[in-house]
């Protein structure tokens, strides 16, 4: 039996990926364990499903500003590398494939002491600091933009263009209506923060909640624990994270508000989704998901307010006229090619296991 090792978390944007490959692997007979953090979301994501071992690691974050945390965290770094290595010696998987975020760097390291090929997959324009990390150890590094070649090393980059989970596709409209109670004949917006949430985003929208539900029906994905109980209306549904829901609740939704990591953006460019961006400030990330909004709005799949720009009113202001210009913004998207990225990557995954 073949066997495959997945590595990624921190966030829920560095496990969709793995999550649209590891069924393909399980069907065809692949042996599947996955590295993760001891608690975080990716352990909540991976543990159910079945078929996969998961194996919970010490990590350490990668921070660039000034914290007592950055002191210890080299050390959790360490021990979690001593861990994976040991784990990855005992599983002798064929190939790790890694989608980043901090709990993947120990693991990169343990598979390139056992000899184990690692193949790296980059969603943002730019790569992230554990990618970075990481890159030297790996075979190869697969990217979601074509731009992200010029910042990686020749020899090493294969564009794959974006990977969409197969349960995406699959979405219902009438069945989103129904688990939220909604009526057909009123427009949908679904307001995403990312798996962790946006307080200020929340903030915003429910600030303008009064003028925003006389246009829409609001689905609004606010992060865990934050959910304002005080806020009950037929015409705005909270919860703080969706699994099974998603692909229905974005069948049902006229248009979208969101951060802009790029697994979530390039799903909403596949279902032809107008889409308000709101990216992290440089003061908040490394600036990867400004770069992300810009190119998408520089391709007209999207409008962008930024952050220390937006009020309750220039939020209405900006969701209000995508949904007027809606028609614009599909046309522009039904012109981007469908890739098959998932059959791309799982044949460079192949290629690269021993």
């Amino acid at each position: 039996m073949r066997k495959i090792m997945f590595t990624g978390g921190g966030s829920a944007g560095h496990v969709t990926v793995n999550l649209a490959l590891i069924p393909h692997f399980i069907q065809e007979g692949w042996s599947v364990d996955y590295i993760g953090s001891e608690a975080g979301i990716e352990k909540q994501l991976i543990e159910p499903l079945q078929n996969v071992r998961y194996h919970g690691i010490a990590t350490g974050k990668l921070r660039r500003y000034l914290d007592w945390q950055n002191v210890k965290d080299p050390f959790k770094v360490i021990k979690g590398a001593f861990q994976a290595y040991r784990i990855i010696k005992k599983q002798k998987p064929d190939v790790l494939f890694s989608k980043g975020g901090f709990v993947s760097v120990p693991v990169v390291i343990g598979a390139r002491l056992n000899k184990v090929p690692v193949l790296i997959h980059e969603s943002d324009l730019t790569p992230g600091l554990a990618n970075k990390i990481a890159i030297p150890f790996a075979a190869g590094v697969c990217t979601t933009f074509p731009e992200t070649q010029q910042h990686l090393p020749a020899g090493k980059s294969h564009y794959v263009g974006a990977v969409i989970r197969d349960q995406l596709k699959a979405g219902d409209a009438a069945r989103g209506r129904k688990f939220a109670g909604f009526i057909s004949s009123k427009p949908v917006l679904l307001i995403m923060g990312g798996s962790l949430g946006a307080r200020k985003i929340n903030q915003a929208v429910r600030a303008s909640l009064g003028k925003l539900t006389e246009k829409f029906q609001i689905i609004h994905l606010c992060g865990k624990g934050q959910v304002d109980a005080s806020l009950q209306s037929p015409q705005y549904k909270q919860f703080e994270y969706v699994n099974e829901e998603l692909p229905d609740l974005l069948a049902m939704s006229d248009v979208i508000i969101s951060r802009a990591g790029s697994n979530s953006i390039f799903e909403f460019l596949y279902l032809r989704k107008p889409m308000l961006l709101i990216p992290l400030t440089k003061e908040a990330s490394r600036g990867d998901q400004i770069l992300n909004a810009r190119s998408f709005q520089s391709a007209g799949f999207c409008e962008v307010l930024y952050e220390e720009n937006m009020t309750p009113e220039t939020l209405v202001g900006s969701v209000t006229d995508l949904y007027a210009n809606r028609d614009k913004y599909v046309n522009n998207m039904q012109k981007n090619d469908r890739q098959d990225a998932l059959s791309q990557l799982i044949g460079l995954i192949k290629k690269t296991a021993k």
